[in-house]
């Protein structure tokens, strides 16, 4: 089963500590994403990588639509990993999606994990009276309707919009790259299950402790957003980074170690 769950989620590990620390990436993205960061965390910590299944060098045959249909396939995945690799009390690291995939698999398992790490998370993308999310539903709509249309065009325009940092163009073609080379059925299906989820009500439900990272100005997951998570959770820590885009450990990744090893060390 251990080898299994290694070649299903493309599953690496490096590092000297023995504390556990699990990075997992965000939509269209791949554990590569997480280069920059993962060399200040070497010497005193487990560092474990892996894919999403339908991304990266994951095991695409694996992929379930159903199983997949909502987070919650994601974040069983995540508890199957950690069981298997036989992790205790992990730090978990997410990026966007992966923060609430985190947060989902944290609350169902508490006793696997000893905090959380959060970049850019959005419980929901979609306004509603009481709730910015940062998109009306037509805007939704819309984006839903363009990727399935023509899911490289689509790449194209919101790769750059994501990462928000146009002096570093290099970034948005990698990011453009990582999409494209999603299976586009997989990539859209994703997409969608991201970008109507609605986990508000799941923020209260997770009681270890974690960290909210949140940019300025960010696109996807905008300062309102990272607020209403932070005030929503039981035991939360907020940092506004003096960066933008919504993909610091790329474009920021000194100041984004900085946060995270400020929060862990206290």
């Amino acid at each position: 089963m251990k080898k299994d769950i290694i070649r299903r989620n493309n599953v690496k590990r490096m590092g000297n500590g023995s504390q556990a620390i699990l990075f997992a990436h965000g939509y269209g993205c791949d554990q590569n994403m997480w280069r920059f960061i993962t060399p200040a965390f070497e010497e005193d910590y487990d560092i474990v990588l892996f894919d999403h299944v339908g991304s990266g060098n994951s095991d695409e045959s694996h992929y379930d639509f159903q199983k997949y249909n909502s987070l919650n396939g994601y974040a069983e995945d995540v508890i199957s990993l950690i069981e298997n690799l036989e992790l205790e009390k992990v730090i978990f690291v997410g990026h966007s999606v992966s923060s609430i995939i985190g947060l989902l698999a944290a609350t169902q398992r508490p006793d696997l994990f000893q905090s959380m790490v959060m970049i850019g998370p959005s419980p929901c993308y979609i306004n509603d009276e009481a709730y910015v999310g940062g998109f009306s539903k037509s805007d939704i709509d819309e984006l839903i309707e363009t990727l399935e249309s023509n899911y490289l065009g689509w790449s194209s325009f919101i790769t750059p919009i994501i990462v928000g940092n146009p002096d570093k163009p290099e970034f948005s073609k990698e990011l453009h790259n990582s999409f494209c080379s999603m299976n586009p059925d997989i990539a859209k299906h994703f997409a969608k299950v991201t970008f109507l989820g609605d986990n508000r009500l799941d923020l209260n439900k997770m009681s270890i402790p974690a960290l909210v990272i949140q940019c300025h100005p960010d696109s996807i997951s905008p300062v309102k957003v990272g607020k209403f998570v932070y005030d929503n959770l039981q035991n939360g820590d907020y940092i506004l980074l003096e960066a933008s885009g919504h993909c610091p450990h790329l474009t920021a990744p000194e100041k984004t170690i900085a946060a995270i090893k400020s929060y862990l060390k206290s």
